[in-house]
């Protein structure tokens, strides 16, 4: 009974190598996680630095399927990359994640937009996901920032799919269209988005770390247009701006002056909204005639908003808070980060900020990420894309935290 337990458990394993050839990268990284994984994964994903050459790149899938002895590769480049316990910045690194998932339904597919008469669409899905999604099923997602939509997909699926969570991030470390690389299989693509469907046998969940806090208090947008936001609470949204930095602690004014944001509530059937309630996004501008603000996102009048300020100790917190409340849940295995390139030394004091939280929360599990140019991930139940996030798939067999398998 104990070896059949056994059997049934996800196996993951990981390596960052930091070899200046790529070649030599891909064997050190491929050797070392398949010695951890003990044979061929069902599922390979990895993130390799810009840094490399066009060359090295457009070789590296098929070899490392070649050498993995699977062709389930998910990956693409990053500007910086992302292992256990640690972030490479600056410099070429190569990260590779492994698992073995018995029972678990794996589809990859490529994604492509498509301009139509109606705006667009995104076309590529295979014919075996036309019917009903299995429960429990996720989507990891990696896209071409400069090609692919990502809004556009995360917008249908939480019409078409919804409850299905997305998790991953887009490719970065490219100046333009064409520069950023992603990988399905032994293949290189230069636009689009890869992506594997999740389902059954191992247990995932997401975590979504936003970084901000809220300050003032909740107000209803009154009037709107698309994304400038002129009233709040029936008063010029500036106004209403005005008035709470002026009740302020000093602390706080210097962070809105620094950079202020709105957090829009995901779901408004809630008589209490704190933090993590809130879609965050950049006041990216002011209209002082109109008493106006421009904000990232449109907006729209009977939504709930309220002000939200970014530190390195509020990012800092809320991950860790995260974090401690998913280590009571489960026996956590594994996990991919997805986080901001606006993060890592360009927000905290310390190098390897998140992915050291991980490790002090959950252990030194095989993880493998990226620092992308925007993050996908769940907030309060519909799939976003956001910026200076931190974006987790965890990964877990069914048993919850403190029972054993039968």
């Amino acid at each position: 009974m104990a070896e059949q337990a056994l059997e049934r458990q996800s196996r993951f394993a990981s390596a960052l190598s930091t070899r200046e050839a790529l070649a030599d990268a891909v064997r050190e990284a491929a050797d070392r996680s398949l010695e951890q994984l003990g044979g061929p994964p069902d599922l390979a994903v990895a993130f390799v630095s810009p840094l490399y050459s066009a060359g090295e790149l457009e070789r590296l899938p098929e070899q490392l399927c070649q050498r993995l002895g699977s062709e389930r590769l998910l990956g693409c480049t990053g500007e910086s990359i992302v292992g256990t316990g640690r972030e490479v910045e600056g410099q070429p690194a190569l990260s590779l994640w492994l698992a073995r998932l018995p029972g678990t339904r794996l589809t990859p597919l490529a994604l492509q937009f498509e301009r139509t008469p109606d705006g667009g669409s995104i076309v590529g899905w295979p014919h075996e996901l036309d019917g009903a999604w299995p429960d429990g099923a996720h989507l990891l997602a990696l896209g071409e920032p400069y090609t692919f939509p990502a809004d556009l997909l995360l917008e249908r699926m939480n019409e078409d799919r919804p409850g299905v969570p997305i998790v991953g991030g887009m490719a970065s470390g490219g100046l333009g269209p064409g520069e950023n690389r992603l990988f399905l299989g032994p293949r290189t693509l230069d636009g689009g988005a890869v992506a594997c469907l999740v389902a059954g046998g191992v247990h995932m969940e997401t975590v979504v770390s936003q970084g901000c806090r809220p300050i003032g208090r909740p107000l209803v947008v009154t009037k709107a247009e698309r994304n400038i936001v002129y009233q709040l609470g029936g008063r010029p949204a500036l106004e209403q701006l005005r008035e709470m930095f002026a009740e302020l602690p000093n602390r706080e004014q210097q962070l809105v002056q620094q950079g202020l944001h709105l957090g829009r509530v995901v779901n408004e059937y809630q008589d209490h909204f704190e933090q993590g309630d809130f879609l965050v996004r950049n006041v990216i501008g002011f209209q002082p005639q109109e008493g106006a603000l421009a904000v990232g996102d449109y907006m729209r009048a009977g939504q709930t908003v309220q002000f939200h300020v970014r530190d390195q100790q509020t990012a800092d917190a809320e991950l860790r808070t995260l974090l401690a409340r998913r280590r009571q849940q489960r026996n956590w295995r594994a996990a991919l980060l997805f986080t901001c390139n606006g993060r890592g030394t360009r927000l905290f004091d310390q190098p390897d900020h998140d992915a050291a939280c991980v490790a002090s929360a959950l252990g030194q599990l095989p993880l493998a990420g990226l620092f992308a140019q925007g993050e996908i991930g769940p907030i309060a139940g519909k799939n976003f894309l956001h910026g200076f996030t931190a974006s987790l798939a965890l990964f877990a067999d069914d048993a919850p935290s403190g029972s054993e398998p039968a």
